[in-house]
C-alpha cells in the first residue's frame, strides 16, 4: 500500500506521486515491487533503503548515503491475546520529504491520521520522526502493562491448576518480553545516536534539529529507558513464576495421586474381607443368622480405623 499525506497542523490532504509536494509523508505498508520502484524513481532514494524494513529480522540502526538518511527502529505489535512481537519500521529522510516503510499496518502510524491532524506536521520532518519514536516508546509501555495484568490473571488460575495451558501462555508472554528487550535496547542506541547528530553541521539539511525537537527526542529516550527497566523487571518476575508454578502444578498432581492412593487402600480393606468370607471353607459366623451384619460391621470398623490413621499422618 502506498499513501502520501501532507499535514501542517491545520490542513490534511492526500497526494499522489505525480502531485508530490515538499513536506509530504510517503507511507509504504507492505509495498509491492512496483510501488518501491515508483518511489525510487520519484525520490532517488536507494532501493536498499526502501527494502531495509521489509526484512523481519532487521535490527535498529542508522545509515547515511548522499542526501538520504535511513533510521531503522523496531516497533511493538500485538498479534493475539498473549502474543507480542516487534516489527521493523524504517524512516528515510530526504531534503524535501520523509518516507516510512513497514511490513504491516500498525497502531503507531495509524495514530497519525486525519482525526489527529492538529497534533503533527509532516512538513517538520525531524519533529515528525521524533513524534513517531515517542509514540513507539509509549506503546511499549502500554503493552508491558497489559502483559503484567495478563500475568496476574494467569497466576490466579495457576494456583489451582494441574494443566500445562497456563504455563504455555506464560511462555508466550516471556517470548514477547524477550523481543521487547532486544528491540528497546537497539532503539535506545539509535535515539542516542540521533541526539549526537544535532552537532553535525553537514547533516542539518537532512535532520534539522531545534530546541523543541531535542526536548521531544529526550522525552522519547526517557520513555524508552523506562520501558527497558520495566521489561527487565517483568522478565525476572516471569522467569521466577514459570519455575515456581511448574513446581506447583507438579505438587498439585502429587496431592491428587496421594489422595487416590489413600482411597485405593481404604477401599481395598472391605474388598479383602469380602473375598475371605467368600471362600468355600469353614469360616466364623457362617452359621449365624446375623453373620452378614457382623462381617459388615468388622469391615466398617477396620476401614474407619485405617482412614483415621491415614488422616492423622496427613495423607488427606
Amino acid at each position: 500500500m502506498l499513501q502520501i499525506i501532507k499535514c501542517n497542523n491545520e490542513t490534511f490532504h492526500e497526494l499522489t506521486l505525480d502531485t508530490l509536494e515538499k513536506g509530504a509523508w510517503i507511507n509504504l505498508i507492505n509495498p509491492t515491487e512496483e510501488e518501491i520502484e515508483a518511489v525510487h524513481k520519484v525520490t532517488n532514494v536507494p532501493l536498499d533503503f526502501l527494502r531495509a524494513a521489509l526484512d523481519e529480522e532487521e535490527r535498529s540502526r542508522t545509515e547515511i548515503e548522499k542526501d538520504c538518511m535511513l533510521v531503522l527502529t523496531n516497533i511493538p505489535i500485538m498479534r493475539g491475546k498473549d502474543e507480542y512481537d516487534t516489527l521493523p519500521l524504517g524512516f528515510i529522510l530526504i531534503p524535501n520529504n520523509i518516507i516510512t516503510v513497514c511490513l504491516e499496518n500498525n497502531q503507531i502510524l495509524a495514530e497519525f491520521n486525519y482525526d489527529n491532524a492538529k497534533t503533527f506536521s509532516t512538513v517538520k520532518r525531524t519533529r515528525f520522526l521524533f513524534q513517531v519514536l515517542y509514540k513507539s516508546a509509549t506503546y511499549y509501555l502500554k503493552y508491558l502493562k497489559q502483559i503484567n495484568r495478563r500475568t496476574d490473571e494467569i497466576e490466579s488460575h495457576l494456583r489451582r491448576s494441574m494443566k500445562n495451558s497456563e504455563i504455555f501462555q506464560l511462555l508466550e508472554l516471556q517470548k514477547g518480553l524477550t523481543y521487547f528487550t532486544a528491540s528497546l535496547r537497539s532503539n535506545g542506541i539509535v535515539m542516542e545516536k540521533l541526539m549526537r547528530l544535532r552537532s553535525t553541521s553537514h547533516l542539518q539539511h537532512l535532520i534539522p534539529m531545534y530546541e523543541e525537537d531535542e526536548d521531544l527526542l529526550e522525552d522519547a529516550i526517557i520513555e524508552n529507558k523506562q520501558a527497558i527497566e520495566m521489561v527487565e523487571m517483568y522478565s525476572h518476575i516471569l522467569n521466577g513464576m514459570l519455575e515456581t508454578f511448574a513446581s506447583i502444578i507438579s505438587n498439585n498432581l502429587n496431592i491428587v495421586m496421594k489422595f487416590l492412593a489413600c482411597m485405593t487402600i481404604i477401599l481395598a480393606i472391605p474388598t479383602a474381607i469380602a473375598s475371605v468370607w467368600g471362600m468355600n471353607v469353614a469360616l466364623p459366623f457362617q452359621s449365624s443368622p446375623h453373620g452378614f451384619i457382623y462381617i459388615m460391621a468388622i469391615s466398617a470398623v477396620i476401614t474407619a480405623l485405617s482412614a483415621i490413621g491415614l488422616w492423622k499422618k496427613g495423607m488427606f
